[in-house]
């Protein structure tokens, strides 16, 4: 009798040994090691949960897997996840959803009702029982319309807003669903932009596509063209609109020149422009040496004034004579005279250049500072205004343009 009851005492140890040691197992972290840790750690997590608070956290894995990475492809996009979420707990996870969904203007939020439709991030599409994402419809038709006004009465946009129909071209009637809705923007077949968004309703706003998020350099003829997708349990419906007009003047156009560090590249005999009173360094002198320490040569004073290189200079950006523009540079910066006169990211996309003041912050013999106030207009119409400060050194008895600031 007593190796009976030894042998249940024993058995409920070992029970009770391997409760706890399953337990222990169990991660309350994502951990992205690979597809399976990943997976794994996020069922343990969901079944710690309770049954809203399970959906809610799959709805929150699913914003971030489609709106907080930047990837192609589920594979790619799980890949990403796994690495935005690693060793984060639930309330670290739904409160990125949270921020998201925010900045993305999508209507969810981790404390609301259920709201996407049953979201499985591993690509369990198969139709459930109840199932908000399998909506039936026929085809998507997409209405486009102009938005905004520049001034002049050209509009600063359009409103691309997607519709599921039946056979007849009417809009279905859904609710609750959680539909993926990507919004994707060509010209002449190179992909500019991508955007996507949840459809919830048939009362979806759509996408409000900015003319100024569209690269100038990348659009053809003025026209674009777009693509838009909607993902259902069943199906994924696809229309695409060709030759979109858009508003020249206002598309994206890159500044003429990228913000230079003030810095002028010095030698043991250049002055920095920033700490005018400081003296040249000559060469040391020797307390027990019988000859004087060689002082350097004073070099030749240039006989321009920097204020009238840096107008030359400018002069000759607005006439596109660049080369000359170039010449007067010695700027690294800038690069190659390629790179200087880019159409796209260099002087080349500018087309006019209006002066409104040159002043001499300081200058010495081999370095000087110009402050300049003007006007840049691009080639596609558009002016901005700008302060810049051009550091100036001393080449050889010439002032070269060494460094270039834009200021606020």
């Amino acid at each position: 009798m007593w190796q009976t009851e030894l042998k249940m005492k024993k058995f409920s140890f070992l029970l009770i040994f391997s409760l706890l040691l399953f337990t222990a197992c169990k991660k309350d972290y994502a951990d992205a090691t690979n597809t399976k840790t990943l997976q794994s750690s996020i069922n343990d997590m969901t079944a710690s949960l309770p049954t809203i608070k399970q959906i809610k956290f799959n709805e929150a894995l699913y914003i971030l897997k489609t709106f907080g990475v930047e990837a192609d492809g589920d594979v790619a996009e799980l890949k990403a996840l796994g690495q935005l979420i690693n060793g984060k707990k639930v309330p670290e996870i739904l409160s990125m959803a949270d921020q998201v969904a925010q900045k993305n203007g999508i209507e969810w939020a981790s404390t609301a009702p259920p709201s996407l439709g049953e979201m499985n991030i591993f690509g369990d599409d198969k139709a459930k029982e109840s199932d908000p994402n399998d909506v039936k419809a026929s085809s998507l038709s997409i209405l486009v319309n102009p938005t905004g006004d520049d001034g002049f009465g050209a509009p600063t946009a359009i409103q691309i807003v997607p519709r599921l129909v039946d056979n007849s071209g009417k809009p279905i009637a859904f609710t609750g669903a959680g539909l993926e809705t990507t919004l994707e923007v060509y010209s002449n077949g190179v992909r500019l932009s991508t955007a996507k968004n949840l459809m919830q309703d048939n009362n979806f706003k759509g996408f409000n596509l900015k003319f100024s998020s569209i690269p100038a350099a990348k659009v053809v003829d003025n026209k674009i063209d777009i693509t838009v997708s909607v993902k259902t349990t069943g199906k994924t419906f696809k229309m695409t609109k060709i030759g979109l007009d858009v508003n020249p003047s206002l598309l994206k156009v890159p500044v003429p020149q990228v913000v230079d560090s003030m810095a002028v590249e010095q030698d043991p005999a250049v002055i920095d422009p920033n700490n005018p009173g400081a003296t040249v360094p000559g060469a040391t002198t020797d307390p027990n040496a019988t000859t004087p320490a060689t002082v350097p040569a004073t070099p030749k004073q240039p006989a321009a004034d920097p204020k009238n290189v840096v107008s030359g200079f400018l002069n000759n950006v607005s006439s596109q004579n660049l080369k000359a523009a170039y010449s007067s540079a010695s700027n690294p910066n800038w690069g190659s005279y390629e790179s200087f006169s880019n159409p796209n990211s260099g002087f080349g996309s500018v087309k006019n250049v209006s002066v409104k003041n040159i002043t001499s912050n300081l200058s010495n013999a081999n370095a000087a500072s110009v402050n300049a106030t003007y006007d840049v207009t691009d080639k596609s119409g558009r002016t901005t205004s700008l302060k810049a400060t051009f550091g100036l050194k001393n080449v050889n008895g010439e002032w070269k343009i060494s460094s270039y600031k834009i200021n606020p």
